[in-house]
């Protein structure tokens, strides 16, 4: 009897040990996305909700995602820490990213349109439903580059955005290299849903996995002007220089 109760509190003691450790591992990260935000504070003034996605090592493919809130003036985190796959080949550094690089830029961006394959979606941020006459524009030569289309197009290459599978069920606009637009320098930059239940390497958006996509979703606020910061994390925490 003693051997099972020994056995039982092992197993209590275990189970908090882990608890204790992922919530350390939680806090560490969060604490890296604050001292990334209060680093670019001067760029993010109309900015009152934020992603915050980094990496530690500026070629791994492997990011995290911490999404942030602007409350009384103070940048708070508003969900624990989200595993994001990123560019097969990581990150570009600051103005270097390139068409078919596979790499994900590096800067901060706004969140714009939203593709959903579904009529009804639980969120506040305005959407467009996909149908396959949908496509975004990677053809550097033409004047359509890194620009949504529906219908038919002169381009020699595009995206579709209604695919067989569900990466682009949810697929956010990150409105990297669009205001203004400069040919080659890379296009089609998403936030989209994983191919699979983990997330997964991409030619350069961000991905998610479809709970964490959702809960994002629900709590992103059109009003607050949500935006991205991505990078490698020293590169984030030295600051992003703006123009």
């Amino acid at each position: 009897m003693k051997i099972v109760k020994l056995r039982a509190l092992a197993l209590v003691l275990s189970g908090l040990v882990i608890c204790l450790s992922n919530n350390t591992l939680n806090g560490k990260e969060i604490n890296k996305a604050i001292r990334i935000v209060k680093n670019n504070a001067a760029s993010l003034t109309n900015t009152n909700q934020i992603l915050v996605v980094f990496n530690e090592s500026p070629e791994s493919s492997s990011a995290t995602l911490v999404a942030m809130e602007k409350q009384n003036k103070k940048w708070v985190a508003a969900s624990a820490p989200m595993p994001a796959g990123i560019g097969a080949k990581g990150f570009a550094a600051p103005g270097e990213k390139r068409e078919g690089d596979k790499k994900s830029p590096t800067g901060i961006f706004r969140l714009g349109q939203l593709f959903c394959y579904d009529d009804e979606v639980n969120t506040r941020m305005p959407f467009i439903q996909t149908t396959p006459e949908d496509k975004w524009i990677d053809d550097p030569d033409s004047d359509d580059y890194n620009r949504h289309i529906r219908g038919a197009t002169q381009a020699n290459s595009y995206e579709n955005l209604l695919l067989s599978g569900n990466d682009y069920r949810y697929c956010m606009v990150i409105e990297y290299n669009m205001h203004p637009v400069i040919k080659g320098n890379g296009s089609a930059i998403f936030l989209h849903l994983s191919e699979g239940k983990s997330t997964n390497p991409s030619a350069g958006c961000v991905v998610l996995t479809s709970p964490d996509m959702e809960r994002l979703l629900k709590w992103m606020n059109p009003e607050l002007n949500p935006s991205v910061i991505m990078g490698n994390r020293k590169v984030l925490i030295g600051g992003l220089k703006t123009k």
